[in-house]
C-alpha cells in the first residue's frame, strides 16, 4: 500500500498554528532551542547586560526635550522641544568643542590606526617566537594599566621642574618647557599617549586575522619566486584588507566619542581652547554644571552623528570595496 492510499504524501504535514507560524517550524524552533540549550545560556548574561545597563537607560534621552528637574522625575518635567539643541548650536562652545574633537580624532586615525597594522605585519614577519612574545607582551602591557596610571604617568615625564623630558631638555641647553599647560603640546601628547597605550593590544586583531590567511598561498608565491615584500602586497595585505575597512569603519562611527576620562586627566582651562572636546564639555555641563538636559542633548547629538557616519561609512565601503558591516 502506498502513501498516497494511505492519505499520506512523501512531504511532510504542516499544521498552521493561530499565529500563522506552521508547527513544523514551531517544533523546529524548539527543537533547536533545546539542542543548543547550552549555548543560549551563555549568551544570556551578555544579551541581560545590554538589555539593563545599555539598552533600557536609552529611556533617559527623552531629558534631552525637556526642561529637567530631579525633582520632578522624567515624566513630570515639562517639554522644551529643541530648545536645548538650539542652546547648544548656538552657544560659546559649539565650535571649539566640535573642531577639537574632529582634530584630535582625525589625528588618532591618521597616527594611530595604521600603527597596530604595521605591527601586527611585523610580528608575522618575525621568526624568533621568543622575540616576539616579548615584544608583545611589551606592547600589550599598557592597555591594561588604568587611565588614571597612565595619566599620572605623563604628567610625571612632562613635569616642568623634574620631568624626564624637561631633564633631558636642561642638559642639551635648551630650556624648560611646560608641555601640559602649552595648548599646542595637547593634541601631539594625547594622540602619542593613546598610541603608547591601545597599538599594541589592537594589533591582536590583526594578527588573529593574518592567522586565517592560508599558507599555501605563500607557498605558492615561494615556489614562483615571489620575494617576501611581494608576498606582503599581493597576499597579507588583501587577507588584511576585510578587517581593515571593518575596524575603520568603526573608528569613524566613533569619531566623536573621544577617551575623555584621560583628557579630564590631563587638560587644564589652559588648554581648553585644544583639549575641550564635546565629551568634556557634556562632563562639566551635565555633572559639574547640573545641566542634565543640556547635557543629555549634546551627547544624544554625539550619538546621532556617529550612527549616521557608520551608515555612510559603511554603504560608501560596500559600493567601492564590496566590505562592509553589512
Amino acid at each position: 500500500m502506498n502513501m498516497v492510499e494511505n492519505g499520506m504524501s512523501d512531504k511532510p504535514a504542516v499544521c498552521k498554528s493561530r499565529n500563522g507560524l506552521s508547527s513544523g517550524k514551531k517544533s523546529k524552533v524548539i527543537s533547536c532551542l533545546i539542542r543548543d540549550r547550552q549555548l543560549y545560556l551563555m549568551i544570556f548574561p551578555m544579551l541581560l547586560f545590554f538589555l539593563i545597563f545599555c539598552y533600557k537607560p536609552m529611556i533617559g534621552f527623552v531629558i534631552a526635550f525637556k526642561d529637567y528637574s530631579p525633582f520632578k522625575g522624567i515624566w513630570n518635567s515639562p517639554w522644551v522641544g529643541f530648545r536645548n539643541f538650539t542652546d547648544f548650536f548656538s552657544g560659546p562652545y559649539f565650535t571649539r568643542t566640535l573642531a577639537n574633537t574632529l582634530v584630535i580624532s582625525m589625528a588618532g586615525i591618521v597616527i594611530g590606526f595604521p600603527i597596530p597594522i604595521i605591527l601586527a605585519l611585523l610580528f608575522n614577519e618575525i621568526r624568533s617566537k621568543s622575540f616576539v612574545k616579548t615584544v608583545q607582551t611589551i606592547t600589550y602591557a599598557p592597555h591594561f594599566i588604568s587611565a588614571v596610571v597612565i595619566a599620572g604617568l605623563v604628567t610625571n615625564f612632562l613635569a616642568p621642574t623634574s620631568g624626564l623630558f624637561n631633564v633631558i631638555l636642561e642638559r642639551l641647553g635648551m630650556d624648560k618647557v611646560h608641555f601640559l599647560a602649552q595648548p599646542e603640546y595637547f593634541v601631539p601628547i594625547y594622540t602619542l599617549m593613546d598610541v603608547w597605550q591601545n597599538a599594541g593590544f589592537n594589533a591582536i586583531l590583526y594578527i588573529s586575522a593574518l592567522t586565517g590567511i592560508s599558507a599555501e598561498l605563500y607557498e605558492a608565491a615561494a615556489a614562483d619566486g615571489a620575494s617576501r615584500w611581494r608576498q606582503l602586497l599581493h597576499i597579507t595585505l588583501p587577507g588584511l584588507l576585510p578587517t581593515i575597512v571593518i575596524m575603520l569603519i568603526l573608528r569613524l562611527g566613533n569619531i566623536l566619542n573621544v577617551g575623555y576620562e584621560t583628557i579630564i586627566l590631563l587638560y587644564n582651562p589652559g588648554t581648553y581652547s585644544t583639549a575641550d572636546v564635546i565629551s568634556t564639555y557634556v562632563y562639566r555641563s551635565g555633572i559639574e554644571g547640573g545641566k542634565y538636559d543640556f547635557a543629555t542633548a549634546v551627547g544624544l547629538f554625539n550619538s546621532t552623528v556617529g550612527f549616521i557616519l557608520v551608515i555612510i561609512t559603511n554603504k560608501f565601503s560596500n559600493k567601492v570595496a564590496d566590505i562592509g558591516l553589512w
